[in-house]
């Protein structure tokens, strides 16, 4: 009986406790730049540190022949976005120390409801966030969903390589598509 007085009490204090209001910073929507991102979620610089990419994929990356396209749409709001972009900037910081990109590499925020900007979420038929685009010669190759299922710096070359095509996801299986024989 003690115990459920105590929890009792507890409960109505913790009720009327005030809690500090967490401030959320409003969501990136439509093209964006890393500095841009970074800026609006300084959280994620600290996500960029603790990042540590696959070195032969890097350098795989690093390798790969040039006229590749990612666009990756994401969510300022969104912890898959967070570790995965994060990770991505991580990947990038890695690849510049051997010189330029060899792909063109574009951002894209999405609102909360995943529908602005509108035109861009629909052409590029983005249901999940985070979703890398991968394209070669202006057609898609193939796209990364929500989380990566081996990482991204290994997926980006896969795709960018021409090693995989299709959907790739750890998080949505059912968008997978199945490896060419």
């Amino acid at each position: 009986m003690r115990a459920i007085a105590f929890l009792s009490l507890s409960l109505a204090v913790w009720a009327v406790t005030p809690r500090p209001v967490v401030a959320q910073e409003p969501p990136v929507v439509g093209e964006t730049t890393r500095d841009k991102i970074e800026a609006n979620v300084p959280a994620w610089v600290a996500v960029e540190g603790e990042a540590k990419p696959e070195a032969e994929a890097v350098a795989g990356l690093a390798k790969v022949a040039g006229g590749g396209d990612v666009t990756v749409y994401l969510g300022t709001w969104c912890g898959d976005s967070r570790r995965e972009v994060a990770r991505l900037f991580r990947v990038c910081d890695e690849l510049a120390a051997a010189g330029p990109l060899p792909f063109t590499l574009h951002f894209v925020g999405v609102d909360r409801d995943k529908k602005e900007p509108a035109a861009q979420i629909a052409a590029d038929h983005v249901l999940y966030l985070p979703t890398f685009i991968v394209r070669r010669g202006g057609a898609e190759v193939g796209r990364i969903v929500e989380t990566s299922p081996a990482a991204v710096e290994k997926d980006l070359l896969a795709l960018l390589s021409d090693r995989a095509h299709g959907v790739l996801s750890a998080s949505r299986p059912e968008l997978v598509t199945p490896a060419r024989p």
